[in-house]
């Protein structure tokens, strides 16, 4: 088919040049390009359209006796806990009586 484009100088003596390295037609490269864009077109969509997939933990033994999942505070003291306590017994040790 033949058909009128109008292309960028240097875009169009860039392609000729690739053209003539691959020891291809001018017509050929295009074929390839358009055919390139229009694939990687597809694969967006498909990627789009299907999330991966995520493992889920169906184990275990869930939230420790007490933690309330709905608050921050609950969360914040089961998460920190130790890490509260040694702060604690690091700052009473530097207590004077």
């Amino acid at each position: 088919m033949r058909t009128t484009v109008n292309i960028h100088d240097g875009l169009l003596a860039t392609v000729k040049h690739r053209a003539q390295e691959e020891g291809k037609t001018l017509g050929d490269v295009f074929e390839d390009a358009l055919r390139s864009y229009l694939l990687a077109d597809r694969t967006e969509e498909v990627t789009e359209a299907a999330p991966p997939s995520l493992p889920v933990f169906r184990g275990g033994t869930g939230l420790a006796p007490g933690i309330d999942p709905s608050s921050n505070a609950s969360l914040y003291e089961a998460m920190y806990a130790a890490e509260d306590a040694a702060l604690a017994a690091l700052i009473r040790g530097h207590e004077r009586p």
